[in-house]
């Protein structure tokens, strides 16, 4: 009788003991993880990445709206036509590491990053950035944008632990898509797209920078036949009376890169309002903060879905 106090005594000891060694195990486990590495694979490469790394510097603003998204704190960012929507970035808090086509070397080696993301804009500059930090490329391909747009958050999420996240962000933006193309399709009607800048204007259809409003989002382009590229097809105001869309979406670059004149001034000239658009209010001007700026983040995406959906 008098020993079972003992054996319990022992027993209360042995299971603090392993309960002990259970929570340290634990720990080192998550710490592991935590601190482990993964291979990013990209367009220029592949590269060994830190998961969940402390200071990171970000080259494109897509990928910024995202990790803003997911609460991830970056450390050093390009200053210059920060989209208004992303402006806390510009606060003293956060690096400024020059310019998205003419980056500040210097500051950067001097941030010693643990990451660095680049986009289409720095691509010929990928060797030289490795060179101080593993160097991550995110594109955005207007040819396949959904698909690519899913890739860079998805590996974000990877790196930073944020797969919750970006599952919940990427199940509300495709569902909004489908919602568009239901009513796009019941619509039953054409639209073009065109860049103002200046005096001057771009034409994008299928395939191209936004082209995603006919690609993914089902609106019909007025015209099939315009060329795919990165800085639009270059346009006449008689042409946009020749084809005369239902819609007209308009992005205004000047409005984000201190231009001298708006969209408005320009598009809506004496041959435009002879348009279908201009005489059914259907003229849009689409918020370029995210088209022109950020396209690709999930805030950017999700709000261009918004924006055309609106408009319809």
């Amino acid at each position: 009788m008098r020993k079972t106090p003992i054996f319990i005594l022992v027993a209360i000891f042995l299971t603090v003991i392993l309960a002990g060694c259970n929570s340290d195990a634990s720990s080192n486990a998550e710490s592991a993880a935590d601190s482990g590495e993964l291979t990013i694979a990209h367009k220029l490469g592949e590269t060994v990445v830190p998961k969940n790394p402390e200071k990171v510097v970000v080259f494109d603003f897509g990928v910024l709206d995202t990790l803003d998204t997911f609460e991830v704190e970056v450390t050093g960012i390009p200053k210059e036509n920060i989209p208004a929507y992303l402006s806390k970035y510009e606060d003293g808090q956060f690096e400024n590491v020059g310019s998205l086509k003419e980056p500040d070397f210097e500051k950067i080696d001097e941030i010693a990053p643990d990451l660095i993301i680049i986009s289409g804009r720095q691509s010929a500059l990928y060797e030289r950035l490795s060179e101080i930090a593993p160097t991550i490329y995110m594109e955005n391909d207007t040819q396949n944008y959904m698909n690519s747009f899913k890739e860079n958050v998805n590996k974000l999420a990877e790196i930073f632990g944020k797969e919750d996240v970006a599952e919940e962000k990427l199940a509300e933006i495709d569902k909004s898509i489908q919602d568009l193309n239901e009513k796009a399709a019941a619509m039953g009607e054409n639209a073009l797209i065109i860049l103002a800048n200046d005096g001057k204007v771009s034409a994008y259809g299928q395939g191209s920078r936004f082209g995603l409003i006919h690609d993914v989002f089902g609106i019909t382009p007025v015209d099939e036949s315009i060329e795919s590229s990165t800085h639009g097809q270059s346009i006449s105001f008689e042409y946009i009376v020749e084809k005369d869309p239902d819609y007209l979406f308009v992005i205004d670059r000047g409005a984000v890169v201190g231009g001298e004149s708006s969209a408005k001034q320009v598009v809506e000239n004496e041959l435009v309002k002879m348009t279908k658009a201009y005489q059914n209010d259907h003229i849009i001007y689409l918020d370029p903060n995210y088209w022109y700026l950020s396209g690709g983040g999930v805030v950017s995406v999700a709000e261009m879905v918004k924006q055309v959906e609106e408009a319809l």
